[in-house]
């Protein structure tokens, strides 16, 4: 896969330059490759290299560490675009952030000019390691800990859960125990998949995304030098936290592109099929399914987008990224699973992508906190703002 490389130092004018290389990488790179890995369950590792050939994995982040210092506002668009063409890319690239956003946003100086070119660059790809079998909603409940030694370094030893890139990461955001229980005593750590004693388990037999790896990844003694601690000991739950935020914008907009692909076959589909005589688009019950869907987008696409107006401008955003997400994803499994409908039993089949996006709509309630986490989060808001 080759792109062209687009100069990301670029002012908020060029924005449409940059959208319209994401749609062209999108069209010719992603999509046509998109169906065949999905069903062997294939790794794109080389649309990922194409990606970051372009300059496109590091875009939110400043450009004095190698990244493409756009607003989060068009790179959520950035995601959206992917997504629509194959959510697994989009999916990554939003992983891939949230694995950086740590480092970016709490690692010293001396941390961000060492690592952070490297990984912005365009040659890795990064994991984010918080949930455990038994710590998923519940993250402060984690058990992987990190044990101080007498030569200052730490040695990490746990099992991490679904982590996305597990075992083709190039580098994890590892959360771990170094304190009490509960979040004041976890901490946060820059952990290389070159280091030794890490190892992943099979890849997960999935529903949908099966072309994005996920997996269990283990940490046997991992020894990381002090160095690697990502903000202050006992402040990791802080860092995860505020990576989640970041991720769920991703999410959201990833639920976007996957609803808008799928309304983007409907109408296609619904314009050509006929039946008693003229186009099924025609008859009411499809046609209100469609316009029902595109209000819905709509609205997901500018509620992600008001909440990286926010962060943007500096206001608190978790709450309305919490929002965005809830509602970007529960509109993408309502339109997915209508569009299923508009084509009838072709929508059930794998000859078109609708049973696809219905598949991977429903893995995007689930990750970045349930949609029912992110109802507490709202709620809690709510009560006690």
């Amino acid at each position: 896969m080759n792109a062209p490389v687009v100069d990301l130092r670029s002012s908020e004018s060029e924005a449409a330059e940059l959208l319209a290389l994401v749609r062209e990488i999108g069209r010719r790179e992603l999509a046509p490759h998109a169906a065949a890995a999905e069903a062997e369950g294939r790794f794109p590792r080389e649309a990922f290299r194409t990606l970051g050939g372009s300059g496109l994995l590091g875009l939110p982040y400043p450009e004095a560490h190698g990244g493409g210092g756009v607003s989060q506002e068009l790179y959520l668009q950035v995601v959206e675009e992917l997504s629509r063409h194959w959510l697994a890319v989009g999916l990554g690239v939003s992983v891939h952030t949230l694995s950086c956003h740590g480092l970016a946003e709490f690692g010293s100086p001396e941390q961000q000019a060492k690592w952070l070119p490297e990984m912005l660059g365009g040659d890795q790809l990064g994991a984010y390691c918080l949930s455990e079998a038994h710590a998923g909603s519940d993250a402060a409940a984690l058990r992987t800990r990190a044990e101080l030694q007498s030569d200052g370094d730490y040695l990490i030893t746990g099992t991490k859960a679904w982590i996305t890139h597990g075992g083709v990461a190039d580098f994890y955001l590892v959360l771990a125990r170094t304190g009490q229980d509960g979040p004041k005593g976890i901490s946060a750590f820059l952990v290389r998949a070159e280091d030794a004693g890490i190892s992943a388990a099979t890849p997960e037999r999935k529903m949908g995304a099966r072309a994005s790896v996920t997996a269990q990844v283990s940490f046997d003694g991992v020894r990381v030098s002090p160095d690697r601690l990502v903000g202050e000991l006992g402040g990791g739950f802080a860092v995860a936290m505020s990576a989640l935020a970041c991720g769920r914008l991703g999410i959201a907009a990833g639920a976007v592109g996957v609803a808008q692909a799928a309304l983007d076959v409907a109408v296609g589909y619904a314009k050509e099929r006929t039946a008693f005589g003229r186009s099924i688009a025609e008859f009411q019950g499809v046609s209100f399914l469609l316009a029902d869907a595109a209000a819905g987008i709509e609205a997901a696409r500018q509620l992600y987008l008001y909440a990286a107006r926010r962060k943007d401008s500096g206001l608190s955003f978790a709450t309305e990224a919490a929002m965005a997400k809830l509602v970007a994803t529960e509109t993408c499994m309502r339109v997915t699973t209508d569009m299923v409908q508009v084509l009838g039993g072709a929508g059930y089949v794998e000859d078109h992508p609708v049973e696809r996006y219905m598949r991977e709509a429903k893995m995007l309630q689930i990750v970045e906190g349930t949609n029912q986490i992110q109802r507490l989060v709202i709620g809690r808001d709510l009560v006690q703002g």
